[in-house]
């Protein structure tokens, strides 16, 4: 049962299956665990990353593209749920017109993207993607009277979605239960099906013909096969999965603006988590986000704790400074990826696979 769930692509490492279960466990529990808005936040975001990175990988780690576009489709998913709630009212109606819209203008995007552009080099398909993603950013800024700007628009979830609305008079295991916390499950229910969902489509045969691709496209259309037509497809599916975790991030925020979902800063963090993780492999997704978005989130209040301890030692004191954790946060990432080269997923196959 559990091998077709995951469609028979195991984690094949121990360690590896354990760190899933794990994080799973933990994300289904922090709710109760670990009860507060920042842990709540910082486990939504894990959720959300964890899809966005999934279906970046889909295309990078899986069909072999660099693009630089993802985080386009990643806001227009964010911005068709604001505007549809926007303009529509709060209900479950708007959000379904939302993401509706979203995802069929991400289908004729990438599609236009893919036929258009996938047949010029890597790197001129980079820029290509690049030039789109900034020229929509830039779009996102100045068309104020739709998308609110710089200032971005907030709007109103369903009334089951408000922190406001709570089901129980009384506590469930010690948590009061309400509207951000439903909010939070329905992410995480999200979340879990559309990994699986990619899961399956990667070890498909299309997803077997997409490996192959990656491998060497001149042998694989050689034999056959029409790599435009598949890398376009490729390109396709990992829009319309980016596009619905820019939907999961609205719904959580209730707000979206330029800098929370087109920010090329966010393109730099999917890139360096897949590395992380590991490349061509779903796993490495979940487990890049949750080091990534949980070191992002506590090594700065980590360091203030060491901070303490050595106070008044003179250089030591000023190393551990919380206002260096950034510089503290690139070198743990640097050390990562030279000591894992595969990413943590791959190191630890490799190391499965020399024990056996």
């Amino acid at each position: 049962m559990l091998q077709r769930l995951l469609s028979h692509d195991l984690p094949r490492s121990r360690w590896l299956a354990a760190a899933l279960v794990l994080v799973v466990l933990a994300l289904w529990l922090v709710p109760f665990a670990l009860p507060g808005s920042k842990s709540l936040n910082v486990a939504a975001k894990i959720l959300i990353f964890i899809v966005l990175v999934a279906s970046y990988d889909l295309l990078l780690g899986y069909t072999g593209i660099v693009s630089f576009a993802h985080t386009m489709f990643f806001g227009i998913g964010a911005y068709g749920v604001a505007i549809a709630s926007t303009r529509l009212g709060e209900g479950w109606t708007p959000l379904a017109v939302g993401v509706g819209l979203a995802l069929l203008l991400s289908l004729a995007l990438s599609l236009a993207i893919g036929l258009f552009s996938l047949r010029v080099r890597a790197l001129f398909f980079a820029m290509i993607t690049l030039a789109v993603a900034s020229a929509f950013q830039t779009l996102a800024s100045q068309l104020s009277e739709f998308t609110g700007g710089e200032d971005g628009l907030t709007f109103r979830v369903p009334e089951v979605l408000s922190p406001s609305f709570e089901p129980f008079e009384e506590e469930v295991f010690g948590v009061l239960i309400d509207g951000r916390i439903i909010s939070y499950y329905g992410l995480f229910v999200i979340a879990v099906a559309l990994v699986l969902l990619m899961l399956r489509i990667v070890n498909s045969p299309f997803g077997r013909v997409l490996q192959a691709i990656r491998e060497n496209d001149f042998r694989a259309e050689a034999i056959g096969y029409r790599t435009v037509v598949y890398r376009t497809v490729g390109n396709v599916l990992a829009a319309l999965f980016a596009t619905l975790a820019g939907a999961m991030l609205a719904v959580w925020l209730r707000y979206n603006g330029p800098d929370t979902s087109l920010s090329f800063e966010i393109m730099l963090d999917i890139l360096l988590i897949v590395v992380i993780g590991g490349m061509g492999t779903i796993y490495g997704a979940v487990i890049g986000s949750v080091l990534f978005v949980v070191a992002q989130n506590y090594l700065q209040d980590l360091m203030r704790l060491g901070a303490a301890a050595v106070e008044g030692v003179p250089v030591l004191s000023q190393l551990v400074s919380p206002d260096r954790w950034l510089l503290w946060l690139g070198v743990l990432f640097v050390l990562c990826v030279y000591h894992f080269p595969t990413g943590i997923v791959g190191k630890l196959r490799e190391a499965r696979a020399r024990r056996t």
